[in-house]
């Protein structure tokens, strides 16, 4: 199921992206000013459903835009008066019921896509605490995604881990005999985002291991917590720590039976 999820989540994020630019592209040639002012897709999406034709805006309609621009009495303002001066075109009536026909399609699918979300979230909570502890939900989905299941992940040495995604680059550099890869789907990681330059390689295979780790325990425990990777994503910041100020970070015997000692204490 997490498989599916986020194979279809990464697919609708594609689409929105790219039915949001159709709609702006669309709509713009009746109403162009909108597009600066309103950046966000789907609440232009929205915004471009209730104003419909441009010359039926009025003041009337001023507290129902502005529920909808984030109670921005402001930003509705400014589309008002912009929509009065607008250089755009007029627009038939036939032509206009199948843009509101399309943006109302755009705005379900964005709203499916969070429902996705959540729903991908509370899986990911279920099956791979840690590792979402750790990662997050959709790092650690893709992750499993790449690998075939949570049992092939935990079965997999943390350097196989660090470079997985970047399959075609290491063989590229084996081929060329050039540098391999350094990470692969933990590059989007906020860990890797964080750490210094010189530091991402050395952080990437240290979060590799903590990754290992963190799906071994979810996938052979009788009752998976998201306490482990808790305690690894806290060993993580204080490697990014030690890079950056030099100050020693705790050692990953401490760290896990420090974890272990309440579960043992409250059986």
């Amino acid at each position: 199921m997490i498989i599916q999820a986020i194979a279809l989540l990464d697919q609708l994020d594609k689409d929105v992206n790219l039915f949001a630019m159709r709609v702006r592209e669309w709509y713009g040639y009746h109403f162009p000013e909108l597009v600066k002012l309103v950046p966000d897709n789907y609440t232009y999406a929205r915004a471009a459903q209730f104003i419909g034709d441009k010359d039926t805006l009025t003041e009337d309609k001023l507290s129902d835009l502005t529920s909808i621009v984030g109670d921005d009495s402001t930003l509705a303002r400014n589309i008002l008066d912009a929509a009065r001066g607008s250089m755009g075109g007029s627009i038939a009536d036939i032509d206009m019921l199948n843009i509101s026909a399309f943006t109302t399609r755009v705005i379900s699918i964005a709203d499916y896509r969070k429902s996705l979300i959540s729903y991908l979230t509370e899986k990911m909570n279920q099956v791979a605490p840690s590792l979402t502890a750790l990662l997050g939900e959709r790092i650690g989905a893709r992750l499993i995604s790449h690998a075939g299941s949570l049992t092939n992940l935990s079965k997999y040495p943390a350097s196989t881990v660090q470079i997985l995604g970047a399959e075609k680059a290491l063989f590229r550099a084996l081929k060329t005999k050039g540098n391999t890869p350094k990470y692969g789907l933990l590059y989007h990681s906020s860990f890797i985002g964080r750490a210094d330059p010189r530091h991402k390689g050395r952080i990437s295979r240290f979060l590799a291991n903590k990754c290992s780790i963190a799906a071994r325990i979810d996938c052979y425990s009788d009752h998976p917590t998201p306490k482990f990777g808790e305690a690894l994503r806290d060993q993580v910041e204080e490697r990014l720590n030690f890079f950056a100020t030099g100050a020693p970070p705790s050692k990953n015997a401490d760290a896990i039976r420090k974890m272990m000692i309440p579960s043992l204490c409250s059986r």
